[in-house]
């Protein structure tokens, strides 16, 4: 299915909660001074409008990034993440969004490379445009991300974060995560890999969490952010959540810090909330 395009969600609530746990597991990477990857199989246009185009139709940027933009009181790593888009908008006026691809090229040191999937025709054109002058530390694929990392892993610094965050209209994408993991950690098994899923009535998203911890790891993380009550007819996303294999242990209490202040922010009705966990063998 190529009927997705991210550009209609930019900036919302699960583009803060993805991006801001994206930022903190890049920078931890990059606390030593080795070389590592940044892979992300489904890695849109990497670059949003907020001022016209998709992401104005339902401006889902105005109760997510937007409601962070101008604060002064934000925790310090959540200002990592948002001093990210504003880097972007050096004018002071909320333009532009980045995509996962864009975060990682901002926050990854200048020498560490990018292997970047996108199957929609358009968005990978975009994408390639976007990365026009990044030579050869960016390669963009026109392809589908769950089999091209098979041909990747493991990267030869032996260093990864692999985001992981189909867009789910396709139900089988649900299973699709669990199997191209699976294959993931055979070929790269100490590999950090981050999964985004949407909070949803939905039988599939219920379930993949409780997958993904069956997987064989030594230690996981599951966080979800939820800003509203699902809805009364089951449909549409209350929230969404990140589950890291092999997370930096750093991560819980960052996420201790920072989750109660996104819920009250970011939170719409009184069925805002987070849940938190982690889990070492």
């Amino acid at each position: 299915m190529l009927s997705y395009r991210h550009a209609f969600h930019a900036g919302n609530h699960a583009d803060v909660l993805k991006h801001f746990v994206e930022v903190e597991l890049l920078r931890y990477l990059g606390q030593k001074d080795k070389p590592y990857w940044y892979v992300d199989t489904h890695a849109g246009a990497g670059c949003y409008s907020l001022e016209e185009g998709y992401a104005t139709k339902n401006a889902e940027f105005e109760s997510g990034i937007a409601r962070l933009w101008q604060r002064d009181d934000l925790p310090e790593p959540l200002a990592g993440y948002v001093d990210v888009v504003r880097r972007l908008n050096p004018d002071g006026r909320l333009r532009l969004y980045p995509g996962s691809p864009l975060v990682a090229s901002e926050v990854m040191p200048a020498g560490d490379k990018l292997r970047l999937f996108e199957l929609h025709p358009t968005d990978s054109q975009i994408l390639q445009n976007n990365f026009a002058d990044a030579g050869r530390r960016v390669q963009v694929q026109a392809a589908n991300g769950f089999d091209g990392i098979k041909a990747i892993l493991p990267p030869p610094p032996r260093r990864a974060l692999v985001l992981i965050d189909p867009p789910y209209e396709d139900k089988r994408d649900y299973q699709h995560v669990v199997t191209a993991l699976k294959e993931g950690l055979k070929r790269f098994a100490t590999g950090t890999y981050a999964v985004w899923y949407p909070c949803l009535q939905r039988q599939e998203a219920k379930e993949l969490p409780q997958q993904l911890k069956k997987l064989p790891v030594k230690s996981w993380l599951n966080v979800t952010l939820s800003v509203q009550s699902p809805s009364k007819d089951g449909f549409g996303m209350h929230g969404s959540g990140m589950f890291i294999l092999n997370p930096p242990w750093t991560l819980h209490a960052t996420l201790q810090q920072v989750m109660p202040y996104l819920v009250e922010v970011l939170g719409l009705d009184k069925g805002a909330g987070f849940t938190l966990e982690q889990h070492e063998n």
